[in-house]
Formats: structure tokens, sequence, C-alpha cells
């Protein structure tokens, strides 16, 4: 026999508190492992594809303007690469992603209540510029030191420093990598800078904002000093990226 066509259809069942609380601690937990899962295959991606940084989406998303020429390791002059490296991370060639030499050093003055100083390595400066937010946050520093040495297991040191290069921060008005900078401060290509022009851009970094390696001042001049004197010393501290010299 077929049911009365009048009686009302069986209600669907209405999902008890502990069954929704089960669904959202579900997609909680997928939404965490999206989050999880998104750097590390990009990483992957970044190997082949040239990436934008977080600041740069922010400010597209908000109307700012960005400026941006995407140019190949072998396209910079290679006194640019060794006077940032000198300058940003000295031991870029003997660690993995993380200078624990540095790090521990950073540990001990916190300990002994001095003041302390950064131990960011290029890698961990790439981890933030592509995947996480500005400033000194602590929880930002400890998702950042894992995906720095995820980033120095997938990427060769040449294609982490090639990376840097065109995605780091380098002028007040939305100029990023070393190309816009170096067109915007000596009006030629990174490829044709002088020795001197690329210490002071290795010089103004990490605040290109409040320095300018066209009109340095006088901490930034002694700063580019010291980074063209290591910067023109031979020796093997940057062979994993450009021959001595």
């Amino acid at each position: 026999m077929t049911e009365d066509a009048g009686e009302p259809a069986e209600a669907a069942p209405v999902p008890t508190a502990p069954r929704r609380r089960r669904r959202l601690w579900r997609g909680a937990l997928l939404a965490l492992a999206v989050l999880v899962a998104l750097p590390l295959v990009l990483t992957v991606v970044y190997a082949v594809v040239p990436p934008v940084s977080t600041l740069m989406l922010w400010r597209w998303a908000t109307l700012q303007p960005v400026t941006r020429t995407y140019v190949a390791f072998d396209e910079v002059a290679p006194i640019v690469a060794r006077s940032v490296v000198v300058s940003e991370d000295a031991r870029f060639c003997q660690h993995g992603g993380v200078d624990t030499v540095e790090l521990g050093k950073v540990v001990d003055d916190f300990v002994d209540g001095e003041a302390t100083r950064g131990a960011s390595t290029i890698p961990m400066q790439l981890a933030k510029n592509l995947f996480l937010w500005p400033g000194r946050d602590p929880v930002r520093k400890a998702i950042e030191i894992p995906l720095a040495v995820w980033i120095d297991l997938v990427l060769s040191k040449r294609r982490i420093v090639e990376l840097y290069l065109n995605v780091a921060e380098w002028g007040p008005d939305g100029e990023f990598g070393v190309e816009a900078a170096a067109r915007r401060a000596f009006g030629r290509s990174a490829g044709e800078v002088t020795g001197r022009q690329a210490a002071l851009l290795a010089a103004v970094l990490p605040n290109p904002i409040r320095r300018d390696p066209a009109k340095p001042s006088r901490a930034v001049a002694r700063r580019a000093n010291r980074i063209a004197a290591e910067a023109g010393r031979t020796g093997g501290v940057l062979d994993c990226i450009l021959p001595p010299g």
C-alpha cells in the first residue's frame, strides 16, 4: 500500500548540540589544515613561479600602488647579492634557514636582561614577506622559524636570494624588489649598479621607508661603508650563491 498523500512527510532530524560542535570542530580543523598546507605547497610552486608578497597583495587590495619588475638572479649585478647577504645574513651559506648561533646569542642577551638584537635570516625574512605579516609579533616569529627551515630545505640558496631580492619592500611608495629600488634611487637597472650603489641599497634594509639610498643619512652612509668593505672581501662565505670576489 502507498502512503496517504495527505499525510505529512516525516521531518528531518535536527542536529543535536554535540553533533553541531563536532561539525564546527571538523570545519575549524579543516581550515587550519589548509592554512598550514598552503605555505608548504606555495614554497614548492615558488621554485619555478615568481611570487608576490603578502604586503603587495594588501596594497593591491587597498588600491595602493605597487611597483615591481621581477628579475632573475643572473640579471642582478653580483655585487648586489653579495652586499645584501653580508648585510642581512652573513652566515647564510652555513645555516639551514635559522641561524642557531645568532639565535642563541639573542636568547642569552634576553636571559641576562640585555638589549636583544635581530637574528632574522634571509629565509626567515622571505617567509615573513611571502606568507606572514610585518611587525615583531612573537606568534609570527614562532610560525616564521619552521617556515624558514622548510624554505631552505625546498629551495636552493641561489633561488632564496633571488626571491628575496624580488619581494623585499624597498621604497616608501610601494616599490618592491631590487629592480624597482635601483631605478628609483639611481635611474639604472639592478644589473648596472656600482659597488657603492649596491652597498647603499643593502644599507636601507630592512627599513626602506625611512631610509633613502639616493640621499643617505650619515648613519646609512656609515653602514654602507661597512657593507662595501665586507662585500669586497674574497673568501668562501658566499660560495653557495656566487664565486668569491
